[in-house]
């Protein structure tokens, strides 16, 4: 017995009729196969129903008039003390349970889950159920404070359809927290103009919600969205001005920016976060004409274009197509043939989807310079295989890189790899300059510093390679040797700040010291 879970308005919303794969195959792949490198902090994960009493839900099989609060669902992964579960791994069991749940048959058996909902009863998939994941029921909370990413689901979609990308985050300190994609009224969607609105709100929703629990950082808050949820997701940013970063997997606002623009909230320079959109692979000729999907999809893209105000970055993932941008996706989904990549190509590429939206994060909610000179880079510069990913990025033009910036990033790095990172910001900035007598009284003001010395130092040979003809700079670097009694260093740069300018006098006296 098989009952298939389809929406009526379903090909009315959409135009990416591409979602629906032919039915030819089941891919052999895995959670483990997927190889992601989890981070230091075990997984802790929550689930939990609650209401928002500002909306009214029917729900479809109670066939039933009566209206209810909204229920919101709400599944949460965070970063959970060492030592302190006291039960196995979830299982993607556990997973599909919530899954009926939010479908909305609560008491389906267990032994019917893939036939009821959207996945073939194979024996690939069964043992997928009995996959152990990465996360552990409810332990406690790791200490400290971690960055919020509110997850936005594909159409009609469940809070748990990334399970692996969000165990994945919450390993490496984030509190990842989400809620099904559904309607406005009831499970079903209507109008995509409309349902954007409430997924938009349901994510203004889930911040509320993560303030209640004491290892969610409020004043650190990204957004997150697959598909459908990529729409959603941008329009509560330009809702919202605590979102300070999105991340796209595929989001539809690429295709259906349409729908995006008849929102009242929509504003393009409200859009002034850093944005990242991943995208499937250019969809073949021969794909386009059976399926109907008008060729412009493999190459417009307005949203990004329009964006004016914050740093962007658009990935191509030439071996994946849209759907397997999800857990669900890559374990579940049905291949195809014309299109579709092997399982091994499919796994290899999610796991960089993963990597990707993680660095993303931790460049700009943690500020971690190293990951900004990773999403900087070309992918291959990142050691990714040639042909698996295409990049391009833009800089916010209205917002010019100053000396400021450089020394707030330079600080978090002590100092060190300067010359790195000067040429990730420079690739972001091509007008970046790093004024010359900034740099040496920076220096210099460090050099004399009596636990800063070394850092001092690191500046000024930085602003030596800058400005290698600045017989000033180059004085200034052996004052600040001969400061910290490193005088043969200081008598090397005496010199050949004498070379560059033989009238200077200051490095005529200290060599005649040095040498007398």
């Amino acid at each position: 017995m098989t009952l298939p879970l389809k929406d009526p308005y379903r090909s009315s919303i959409l135009i990416i009729c591409f979602f629906a794969l032919v039915d030819l195959g089941y891919g052999q792949t895995s959670l483990k196969g997927i190889g992601l490198n989890y981070g230091p902090y075990p997984v802790g994960f929550t689930h939990k129903v609650i209401s928002d009493p500002s909306r009214t839900y029917q729900k479809i099989y109670d066939y039933s008039t009566d209206r209810i609060a909204r229920p919101i669902s709400v599944s949460v992964w965070y970063p959970a003390r060492e030592g302190t579960s006291t039960t196995e791994p979830l299982k993607v069991l556990d997973y599909f349970r919530i899954l009926k749940q939010e479908e909305e048959w609560e008491h389906l058996p267990d032994e019917q889950l893939l036939n009821w909902f959207y996945y073939q009863n194979t024996p690939s998939n069964q043992g997928h159920l009995q996959e152990k994941t990465q996360a552990f029921r409810a332990p406690e909370f790791a200490d400290g404070s971690f960055p919020v990413i509110l997850y936005a689901p594909s159409f009609q979609a469940s809070s748990v359809e990334n399970f692996a990308l969000c165990e994945y985050l919450a390993s490496h300190g984030y509190f990842v927290i989400s809620s099904p994609s559904r309607g406005s009224e009831t499970r079903w969607f209507t109008r995509a103009e409309k349902e954007i609105e409430t997924q938009a709100r349901d994510l203004e929703f889930l911040i509320a919600e993560a303030l209640k629990y004491p290892v969610a950082d409020g004043s650190v808050i990204a957004a997150m969205g697959f598909s459908f949820g990529g729409l959603s997701g941008v329009l509560a940013q330009m809702r919202n001005d605590r979102i300070k970063a999105f991340a796209s997997l595929d989001g539809t606002e690429r295709y259906q920016e349409s729908v995006l623009k008849a929102s009242p909230f929509f504003d393009y320079g409200k859009l002034d976060v850093p944005y990242m959109h991943m995208a499937q692979k250019n969809i073949p000729d021969s794909v386009l004409a059976a399926d109907g999907i008008p060729p412009e999809l493999n190459t417009t893209f307005n949203l990004y274009d329009s964006i004016k105000k914050s740093r962007a970055y658009r990935l191509k993932f030439h071996n994946l197509t849209h759907s397997y941008f999800s857990t669900m996706g890559v374990l579940f989904e049905k291949r195809d043939p014309r299109q579709d990549k092997s399982d091994a190509e499919i796994m290899e590429s999610y796991r960089w989807v993963s990597i990707y939206a993680k660095t993303f994060f931790d460049a700009f909610l943690k500020e971690d310079v190293q990951a900004l000179e990773f999403v900087n880079k070309a992918p291959t510069e990142n050691g990714i295989p040639p042909g698996l990913i295409s990049s391009k990025t833009k800089r916010p033009q209205t917002e010019p890189m100053g000396f400021e910036e450089f020394n707030d990033l330079a600080k978090r790095q002590h100092y060190e790899n300067l010359n790195t990172l000067y040429e990730s910001l420079l690739a972001m900035d091509p007008d970046l300059v790093l004024a010359e007598n900034n740099l040496n009284t920076l220096g210099l003001q460090l050099v004399f510093n009596p636990e800063k010395g070394a850092e001092g130092i690191e500046v000024l040979r930085f602003a030596t390679e800058r400005y290698p003809e600045s017989a000033n700079l180059m004085d200034s670097l052996a004052e600040a040797y001969l400061f910290l009694g490193e005088e043969e260093k200081a008598l090397e740069c005496f010199k050949k700040s004498l070379e560059l300018n033989p009238q200077n006098q200051n490095a005529i006296q200290r060599i005649k010291e040095l040498e007398g």
